[in-house]
């Protein structure tokens, strides 16, 4: 390569890098769109549950992660989870008569032999979560998200009507 060609084709690298720093720069003084990475539960800390008690009855844990977390035989009655995530967790036999869990999310988690009754899973997305045996009496899945052999053994034994938004547990699964 001739040296005016490489002068040129080096000049013109260099005015590429500083245009694009300056377009860099220019973003964060004048306030540009900030960004934030989704970083791991472990990173994030704030909204990651690290003190599970046996008793957390009516507590307020809006929004908060339950990651693979054991929550068996754990009272979260009348708690507010509203817009928690619950992902493969564990909560076989836990207590949550007239918690609200409108918006969670819960994949692959287990709910065998829970107490839901009077619940409130408006808008859940409960996908690959199991149900086995749990007490779903006024419970309301209104608008949730439940696979397809769950939702039908659900509709096996639902009964009643949720105390605080009149639904019945059948209506509110669709069931037929």
């Amino acid at each position: 390569m001739p040296v005016s060609a490489f002068l040129r084709h080096s000049l013109r690298q260099l005015t590429t890098v500083l245009l694009a720093g300056l377009l860099v720069f220019s973003a964060v003084l004048v306030g540009g769109p900030s960004v934030e990475a989704i970083t791991a539960p472990e990173l994030r800390g704030q909204r990651a549950v690290q003190d599970i008690s046996s008793n957390m009855h009516g507590r307020d844990l809006k929004e908060k992660e339950f990651l693979k977390a054991d929550l068996r035989e754990v009272d979260l009655g009348d708690a507010d989870l509203r817009g928690a995530v619950i992902n493969t967790s564990q909560l076989q036999g836990a207590d949550l008569r007239g918690a609200d869990l409108e918006d969670v999310v819960a994949f692959s988690s287990r709910f065998d032999g829970a107490d839901l009754r009077d619940a409130n899973f408006t808008n859940a997305m409960l996908m690959q979560s199991r149900f086995n045996d749990a007490q779903i009496d006024g419970t309301d899945f209104t608008n949730a998200v439940i696979d397809l052999p769950q939702l039908k053994a659900l509709c096996g034994r639902a009964s009643g009507v949720n105390s605080l938004s009149g639904v019945s547990t059948r209506e509110s699964l669709g069931c037929r």
